[in-house]
């Protein structure tokens, strides 16, 4: 563990109490080893317990800290207060709460067909599934888990949001070299990542006096086994010339979690090598 970021540093977590949500995704990963990193303890979140139990031990081995797993359902109240309960049981507080669990499709993942990807033939049902898990599932989270740190009077909020929820999706990224099309954005992960920066505004506001800070984090594409035409066109279109690897954001998060953005609230942290500028 790095002494002088632990115990000396504005961006130290040290014996700081965190939960990470949706922690077995590629970014999720990344930021509990970013805050176990900076000292804190981190409960380790998402549908697979003994994936998050594994991931919980490897951060107490690596970085000396108290880090544990369990299973949590964001969608599901009564499995956010048993998540609750367990921190609070564990540790007595809770300082950070990263939400970070979503549903996206991903051009890697082969998301579907193309005919139905697209808006005119989007289905009621995959639309209705991205709002529950990505708005509902962090309304949830906040609701419950930030009214725990209103009642202790501190607590940092990271709601993981997308540049997509400040630009369009451009569906011409997806297109192959021929011009034939497998893959659309489709307009769930946009419509609900928007939303989520109406949240967190909505909460700094409402918190900010309790002391708790709520802010966003909007992450670019990060490189992850998509085809070579896509990575060079998305790269082409990034001042920095490059796609994000899943730890360029470890620092951002530390950032928000910190006392280094102590008069922060409410705010979108935009991390995403420039993409958004034009």
């Amino acid at each position: 563990m790095n002494e002088s970021l632990t115990e000396k540093s504005i961006f130290s977590l040290r014996n700081k109490v965190a939960l990470v949500t949706g922690s077995q995704g590629l970014l999720g990963r990344q930021h509990c080893y970013a805050l176990a990193e900076a000292g804190a303890h981190v409960l380790v979140t998402d549908l697979d317990c003994k994936g998050c139990e594994e991931l919980a031990i490897s951060l107490t081995d690596e970085y000396h800290v108290l880090s544990l797993g369990c299973q949590c359902e964001i969608t599901d109240r009564v499995s956010i207060l048993r998540a609750k309960e367990y921190i609070l049981d564990e540790f007595g507080r809770i300082d950070i709460l990263v939400n970070n669990a979503a549903i996206n499709d991903m051009v890697e993942a082969g998301a579907g067909s193309a005919e139905m990807m697209k808006f005119e033939n989007f289905p009621l049902e995959s639309w209705n599934r991205s709002l529950t898990v990505n708005i509902t599932g962090t309304f949830l989270c906040c609701q419950i888990l930030g009214t725990a740190m209103m009642e202790q009077g501190f607590g940092s909020i990271i709601n993981i949001a997308s540049t997509y929820a400040v630009v369009a999706p451009d569906q011409s990224l997806y297109a192959n070299p021929d011009g034939t099309q497998d893959f659309y954005k489709s307009p769930a992960y946009p419509t609900t990542k928007g939303a989520v920066l109406a949240l967190t505004r909505y909460l700094a506001s409402y918190w900010g006096k309790k002391g708790v800070r709520v802010n966003a984090l909007s992450p670019g594409g990060v490189k992850n086994g998509q085809n070579e035409p896509f990575v060079e066109k998305y790269s082409s279109r990034t001042p920095l010339g490059r796609m994000a690897y899943p730890s360029d954001y470890k620092g951002a998060v530390v950032f928000l979690a910190s006392d280094a953005s102590k008069y922060m609230t409410g705010a979108n942290l935009v991390v995403d090598g420039g993409w958004t500028i034009w």
